[in-house]
């Protein structure tokens, strides 16, 4: 990580680049909602909206997609910022959150993946992660490096193992991106809740320092990333350059897949290569997207190209 060479308050920082180092960090610490625009019932799909806690108590919103006939359970966790319907970056403000100078300015609708799911044999839970979606607020609104976020992962476990009619099931995640980070956490904080989770499947895995790296340099405000960390920990008490998913992922012992876009300019192949590299599990296999620099094709991937992902769970959920 490039060293703090220049401190706010030393007059070092003209008020504009100040301005601007202290709204990235807050837009780390607090992630800003993104509505629900759609549902599953707009792929013909029956579904129930439910509610249960985090391992800490807070109320989470989600859908539970039910396929009768069917013994096998898959958990949805979303990337940041997101929510279980997707993320609406075709609308402003949220086409501005990632989207200027990075090609990801479309829709990334996630419904179409639960059909995809529930049509292959699986029934599916989908939820929002606190501070998101229709989830309560908690911690005041800050995001913590996955830190709370992992309890909300074992909130959806101990909610699906509390249902009479989903407790026996087999079980399987599908935690794309702060979901898997929150997933690796959560393995990390209670290896014991994993019991019985077949496999996962964990795309666009990242590092936060090397996002907030990759957006001061598109920015112009290359060098700064000491600064902006040291301003996210002062508002979060965590830094983000001690929390990335390769610190959790000795952890993961269940068999897992990932994949990424290799030309995503949000970050470089060798973190993700690096995070693989750390996954604890006996069994598990990465690939790479070509062809695009947008990560949002990444997120799409699944309901594109469904056969890998659905090969794997397939695999390890039979």
């Amino acid at each position: 990580m490039p060293e703090n060479d220049e401190v706010a308050g030393d007059g070092a920082l003209d008020a504009r680049t100040d301005a601007a180092l202290d709204a990235i960090a807050r837009g780390f610490a607090f992630p800003p909602r993104s509505p629900l625009l759609r549902t599953p019932a707009d792929a013909g799909l029956r579904f129930d909206e439910v509610t249960f806690p985090s391992a800490d108590g807070t109320p989470l919103e989600g859908w539970f997609i039910p396929r009768h006939d069917s013994d096998r359970l898959i958990i949805c966790a979303h990337p940041f910022t997101f929510s279980r319907y997707g993320f609406p970056a075709h609308l402003q403000p949220w086409k501005s959150a990632f989207g200027e100078g990075f090609g990801n300015d479309f829709e990334v609708d996630l419904i179409p993946d639960y059909k995809i799911l529930h049509d292959n044999g699986y029934n599916v839970l989908a939820y929002d992660f606190r501070n998101h979606g229709l989830s309560a607020a908690a911690n005041g609104g800050l995001h913590s490096n996955a830190r709370f976020e992992a309890r909300d992962v074992l909130g959806s476990l101990a909610y699906a193992r509390s249902r009479p009619d989903l407790a026996g099931m087999t079980l399987g995640l599908f935690s794309r991106c702060m979901g898997a980070h929150a997933t690796f956490v959560a393995m990390e904080l209670d290896p014991a809740a994993f019991a019985g989770v077949r496999c996962l499947v964990a795309p666009l895995l990242l590092s936060p320092v090397v996002i907030l790296q990759r957006q001061l340099e598109h920015a112009g405000l290359a060098g700064h990333a000491a600064e902006v960390d040291r301003r996210f920990q002062l508002i979060t008490s965590v830094l983000l350059a001690e929390g990335g998913p390769a610190k959790s992922a000795p952890a993961v012992t269940v068999p897992t897949l990932t994949y990424g876009v290799h030309d995503d300019p949000l970050t470089h192949p060798s973190d993700l290569e690096a995070i693989f590299e750390a996954i604890g599990a006996q069994e598990k296999d990465m690939f790479w997207v070509h062809g695009t620099t947008a990560r949002w094709d990444g997120y799409l991937w699944f309901q594109r190209h469904p056969e890998r992902i659905l090969a794997w769970f397939e695999k390890h959920m039979r």
